[in-house]
């Protein structure tokens, strides 16, 4: 989160109900897709600053659009959170193999940064938001 948008704000853990989170076709990173029945389990960050926005948009690129969800946090309750699905003229890149973070994380994250686009279009954006 720190290296794609910027900053790091406070996070708790939360459900995202409705949604799926699949492996996109020849890459190591995940799609979120609406799917009733199914759930997400991932990290909510709060506060989010409209920089961060900026950079985040940027960095998820034409394949995911930003949407308002509603997360039923861990602690209990609800909130409101922005997220980013796959858009529906994307969704044949999907495949119906579920995204597993910890694999992610254990064998394909440096491979991520070093080649996807994503990174390559917040170079920069620091020294051109401090201009």
């Amino acid at each position: 989160m720190q290296e794609a948008s910027g900053c790091l704000p406070e996070h708790r853990r939360g459900v995202l109900e409705g949604h799926t989170r699949l492996r996109v076709r020849d890459h190591v990173y995940p799609g979120l897709l609406q799917r009733e029945g199914n759930r997400v389990d991932g990290i909510v960050y709060l506060d989010v600053p409209a920089s961060a926005y900026e950079r985040l948009d940027r960095f998820e690129g034409e394949m995911y659009a930003r949407r308002t969800v509603s997360i039923d946090m861990d602690s209990g309750g609800r909130l409101t959170a922005e997220t980013y699905i796959v858009r529906p003229e994307y969704v044949d890149r999907l495949e119906e193999a579920e995204w597993d973070f910890s694999e992610f994380l254990s064998s394909c994250k440096s491979k991520f940064r070093a080649g996807y686009a994503g990174y390559h279009s917040i170079a920069g954006m620091d020294e051109i938001s401090e201009q």
